[in-house]
C-alpha cells in the first residue's frame, strides 16, 4: 500500500466515530466562540503592540490554543485502544507506521480546521479582516504542527501504556507552560523581562507570531518564515520519534 492510502484508511477507520458523535464537534465551536465573546472585550485597552484591531490579534492565537491542546491530549484515546488490543490487531497489518500516525491526527485536526473555519466566519462581521491567501497558509502550518504534535502525544500513550495517569500528568505538565510562555492569550512584551527572555525559547511563541502576521496579511517576513522553520520541525521531528515508537511497541 501508499502512503496516502494508508494514511485514508487510518483517518477513516478514526473520523468514523467522531461524525457518528457529532455533538462534540458542536460543542467544539461553542467553546471558542466563548473565547470570543468572553475574552475579546478585555483586549480593548491592552497593548498588542501591532496597528491591528483585538480580533486580528486574538482570534491566531485562540487557534493555536485549540490545536495544541487537543493534539497534545490526543493520545488519551490510544490509551484505551492499548489496553484493550485493538491497536496491536492494527499493527498487524502491513500499514505504514508514519502513515498510521498521520492518519489518526488528521481525524483530530480536520474537526478543528472546521472550527476554525467557522470561529473565523464568525468573527468577520465584528471587525477580523480576512487576507484568504496568508490565512490559509498559516492553517497550513497548524496542520504540519499539529500532526507533529499528535505523533508525539501518542508516542507518550505507547510509553505509558499501562498508566493513563501518567499520560495525563506529563501531557499536561507541557502544554500549559508552552501556552502561557506562547503569548496565547495576552502578549509577552507585557511580561517582566525574565519571562520574555524565556519565552524566546519556547517555539510555541514563534509558532504564535507567525499565525498573528498572516492574519494581519503578511507574507514574506521573518516573522512567518521562524514560523515555518518550528513548524517543519515539529512535524518532522514528531513523526520520526512517533514512527519509532510504533514500530518497537508493534514488536
Amino acid at each position: 500500500m501508499s502512503f496516502l492510502t494508508d494514511a485514508r484508511i487510518a483517518f477513516g477507520r478514526e473520523i468514523g466515530p467522531t461524525l457518528r458523535n457529532w455533538y462534540y464537534i458542536v460543542f467544539g465551536v461553542i467553546q471558542p466562540l466563548l473565547y470570543l465573546g468572553l475574552f475579546v472585550p478585555l483586549l480593548g485597552d491592552v497593548p498588542t503592540g501591532a496597528e491591528v484591531g483585538p480580533l486580528q490579534w486574538f482570534v491566531p492565537g485562540m487557534v493555536v490554543m485549540l490545536v495544541l491542546f487537543t493534539t497534545v491530549s490526543c493520545g488519551w484515546s490510544l490509551t484505551e485502544e492499548l489496553l484493550s488490543g485493538s491497536f496491536e490487531r492494527l499493527l498487524a497489518t502491513p500499514m505504514s507506521r508514519p502513515a498510521i500516525l498521520v492518519g489518526r491526527a488528521l481525524k483530530e485536526l480536520v474537526p478543528l480546521l472546521v472550527q476554525a473555519m467557522i470561529v473565523i466566519a464568525v468573527a468577520v462581521p465584528f471587525g477580523l479582516q480576512l487576507y484568504v491567501l496568508p490565512m490559509l497558509l498559516g492553517l497550513g502550518l497548524l496542520l504540519l504542527f499539529g500532526i507533529g504534535v499528535a505523533a508525539l502525544s501518542y508516542a507518550l500513550a505507547i510509553a505509558s501504556k499501562h498508566d493513563g495517569s501518567l499520560f495525563y500528568l506529563v501531557s499536561h505538565s507541557i502544554s500549559l507552560p508552552l501556552m502561557l510562555l506562547g503569548g496565547v492569550l495576552l502578549p509577552m512584551e507585557m511580561a517582566p523581562r525574565w519571562l520574555y527572555i524565556a519565552s524566546r525559547f519556547n517555539p510555541l511563541a514563534y509558532l504564535v507570531e507567525a499565525e498573528r502576521a498572516l492574519f494581519s496579511g503578511e507574507l514574506f517576513t521573518l516573522t512567518v518564515l521562524q514560523g515555518m522553520v518550528v513548524a517543519a520541525a515539529v512535524g518532522t521531528v514528531g513523526l520520526a520519534v512517533g514512527s519509532a515508537t510504533i514500530k518497537r511497541a508493534s514488536l
